[in-house]
């Protein structure tokens, strides 16, 4: 039996779905609607009999974002491959596929977007086995949704013949259409909606790479051939990666593609494209409002009320088709049919220098993660979690001291010569220039207060001298 190797592209801006979502920390690490991320239920929808151990492509930024929520799930991945720059899907793909064929050149590649929304797992793999015979034959099979509504944000899919259960011809992909287009669309039961999913052999897409964007290869096959292992993790050389060109698969060869088929999906689907896809994919009370964390709604009705903080109460009152969303740096309240807005309000942002633009207030690390408490002049207070077993680097700062607090766990610290193990209401201090480092030994997360002092608070204000993480001099964490 053919197994499929699952390749999740898991990159993204996070713009659309601000402020849960940022540049820093985009929508896929998030439970937007249900307990696990968006990316981990791609892992765990596309896993189990049949599936072979998946291949991410993702960027350093996330890398070890991936791989704690992987190991959270306790998803072994067949590698995650880390792009030294963005450059749209078709490179991103090219890479997995170039990967997988030196082992195998008819491997069978399931390339998924890591941040859709496919409630019912047991559903899209039925769609997927009947698609496998049409992949196993050299064909390219994309993943169309059947539309329940004329969609203008989407781009959409011509069929050649009415839609059934197994693959049908394809005709033409479709821009984003306008509003009369895609009512036009919706009536006439031979288009879908394109969900950015195929299944095909390695070797197939490499023959249509070499037919219709050859210029492709050789870059994206340098940039694999110079890879490095890096702790776990197939680092793509960067100088080769600089000359690929950026271009999306749809693009590069699906819209030239005469071997491409379309198999339909009739199940839920959505790529929460913004608030209002939020709204229309959670539970809802009786007043249509959905309500998530500390809210509380008075008389208000179609709403998405949420806080992502315990300490931010949000209450809404005589509410209709609001987005209110809280959270402890920044708050977003908007009507919900303009919920596509929201993009051009991180830009506006961003051109303000708002650190809120793309910064998510919490800060992960290979080690764990922090957040800012409290910042003011000459003094800023952190919350630090720190993964059992991990260890920040031995460094020094040449413009701050540090008290740490330890509220849970024990922590190993090192002061220049001395190393001690301070446990839960103990507290070090660590001067300025000192040499330190901070480790958890034990088998439960370690967090701690951490007050800074002094005249300058930047994260790149690190010396470093040992790293178990291979950073460089001036790199955060």
């Amino acid at each position: 039996m053919t197994k499929i190797t699952p390749v999740l592209l898991c990159g993204g801006s996070g713009t659309r779905l601000w402020p849960l979502s940022r540049k820093s920390y985009p929508k896929q690490f998030v439970p937007l609607t249900g307990e696990v991320t968006l990316f981990q239920a791609a892992a765990q929808r596309l896993a189990g009999p049949g599936f072979a151990a998946p291949v991410i492509v993702t960027n350093s930024d996330f890398r070890f974002i991936v791989a704690d929520a992987l190991a959270d799930i306790a998803c072994t991945p067949a590698a995650i491959m880390i792009e030294p720059a963005a450059r749209n899907t078709a490179p991103a793909i090219l890479a997995a596929a170039l990967h997988l064929a030196t082992h195998d050149a008819s491997a069978m590649l399931l390339v998924a977007p890591s941040d859709h929304v496919i409630p019912d797992a047991a559903a899209f793999r039925a769609a997927v086995a009947a698609a496998l015979p049409a992949a196993e034959a050299g064909q390219i099979v994309t993943f169309g949704i059947t539309p329940d509504r004329a969609e203008t944000g989407y781009g959409w899919l011509q069929l050649a013949g009415p839609p059934g259960d197994r693959p049908v011809p394809l005709r033409a992909f479709v821009e984003k259409p306008a509003a009369a287009r895609a009512a036009q669309m919706l009536a006439d039961g031979q288009h879908l909606w394109n969900a950015g999913i195929f299944l095909m052999r390695a070797d197939t897409l490499l023959a249509a790479v070499t037919a219709h964007a050859p210029d492709l290869l050789p870059p994206v096959q340098q940039a694999l051939d110079h890879a490095v292992r890096d702790i776990g993790f197939l680092r793509l050389d960067a100088a080769a990666w600089a000359a690929v060109p950026d271009i999306s698969i749809d693009y590069a060869v699906m819209e030239r593609a005469a071997n491409i088929v379309a198999m339909p999906y009739g199940g839920g689907w959505s790529d929460l494209g913004d608030w209002q896809a939020v709204w229309r994919e959670s539970a809802a009370d009786a007043g249509g409002n959905v309500l998530v964390g500390a809210v509380t709604a008075m008389d208000c009705h179609g709403s998405l009320l949420r806080s992502e903080a315990d300490s931010v109460t949000l209450v809404g009152i005589g509410l209709e088709n609001i987005v209110a969303i809280a959270m402890p740096d920044a708050v977003l309240v908007a009507d919900k049919s303009r919920a596509q807005e929201v993009k051009q309000a991180v830009a506006a942002l961003k051109a303000k220098g708002a650190r809120q633009a793309e910064t998510f207030p919490r800060d992960h690390r290979p080690w764990g993660w922090f957040e800012t408490l409290a910042l003011g002049e000459r003094f800023q207070v952190k919350r630090i979690v720190v993964h059992p077993g991990a260890a920040l680097s031995l460094q020094s700062h040449v413009h701050r001291a540090e008290h740490w607090i330890v509220v849970s766990g024990t922590a190993r610290v090192t002061v220049d010569a001395s190393v001690t193990l301070v446990t839960e209401n103990q507290s070090v201090y660590i001067p300025l220039g000192a040499k330190h480092r901070l480790e958890n030994p034990g088998k439960v997360p370690m967090v701690l207060i951490e007050v800074q002092t002094g005249t300058y608070l930047g994260e790149d204000d690190i010396t470093r001298y040992e790293d178990v993480y291979a950073r460089g001099q001036g790199a955060k964490g």
